[in-house]
């Protein structure tokens, strides 16, 4: 692929393979996601998508093959000369967050580029749009607490607000909706459609396993599942790789999840939402 194709590219990874301990956890991952481009990576659990997320958002690095990100090649670029054009909310990134934190100061310290505010100064401009931004996700009553005090759907939402403050060229967003109960996750899903539908330059990525959990506006979809790997038998699972890359109605079709699953599943299609259930 020329240079000039490939700096189109937000994501890309050409055949991408990573081990652990000796164990294959990823084989032969191909995968194009162009710029301003709204993505789902879908798929079940313990299959690689948080091995994936780590690349993508050059926190990890491929045993084999090559991953571009925002036209730089993993291992070939300082990762913290582009970093900062990253916005990442995942677990992992929650782990490295003080309990003590006030979830005020860890969207605000996203223009910073920091976590734990210590002597840093932030105009009054940025102080209003992290209140706003939290406000928009439902969570502005929250400054002034602490990060232990939170339940589990706060933090999350806390963190796609700094994920989202710090105005990224490429945002992940890892399982976004977990720990939410049934309104404060529609909340977060409407905000998203509303990125989706309206942020045309900016690429997302979502990473789930719920087809419900998918919002407006992202019409990409990229399934992962298991593929025998050339690889003497083991008794490890089949490594993840990606099964399907293109539009979501090409993807989410019920023999598609059925092979993914392992069941028999129906996939319903209702004013924009997904779903699935077992005949």
């Amino acid at each position: 692929m020329s240079e000039s194709v490939a700096e189109q590219q937000a994501v890309l990874m050409q055949h991408v393979g990573f081990r652990r301990q000796g164990r294959v956890i990823l084989n032969d991952v191909n995968l194009e996601v162009g710029r301003g481009q709204k993505w789902v990576l879908f798929g079940p659990n313990g299959v690689g998508k948080s091995t994936l997320v780590a690349m993508m958002s050059t926190r990890g690095f491929p045993s084999t093959g090559s991953v571009e990100i925002l036209g730089n090649r993993l291992g070939k670029v300082n990762v913290f000369s582009y970093r900062h054009r990253i916005g990442l909310a995942s677990a992992g990134l929650a782990k490295t967050i003080s309990p003590q934190e006030d979830p005020y100061d860890v969207v605000l310290t996203a223009f910073s580029d920091t976590t734990g505010r210590w002597r840093e100064t932030f105009t009054a401009k940025q102080e209003e749009a992290t209140l706003a931004l939290m406000d928009r996700f439902g969570i502005a009553y929250l400054k002034g607490k602490r990060m232990y005090r939170l339940s589990e759907g706060e933090r999350g939402r806390v963190l796609i607000c700094r994920a989202l403050m710090a105005n990224p060229d490429l945002l992940i967003l890892d399982e976004p909706t977990t720990g939410l109960d049934l309104g404060g996750r529609e909340l977060v899903l409407r905000a998203l459609s509303d990125i989706g539908r309206e942020d045309r330059d900016r690429t997302v990525i979502l990473v789930t396993h719920r087809l419900e959990e998918i919002p407006l506006g992202f019409d990409r979809i990229a399934m992962m599942g298991r593929r025998p790997a050339d690889t003497a038998d083991t008794g490890d699972p089949d490594p993840g790789t990606i099964v399907y890359q293109g539009p979501l109605e090409g993807g989410l079709t019920g023999p598609r999840l059925s092979e993914l699953f392992g069941l028999d599943l129906t996939v319903v299609h209702r004013e924009g939402r997904w779903g699935a259930f077992a005949v």
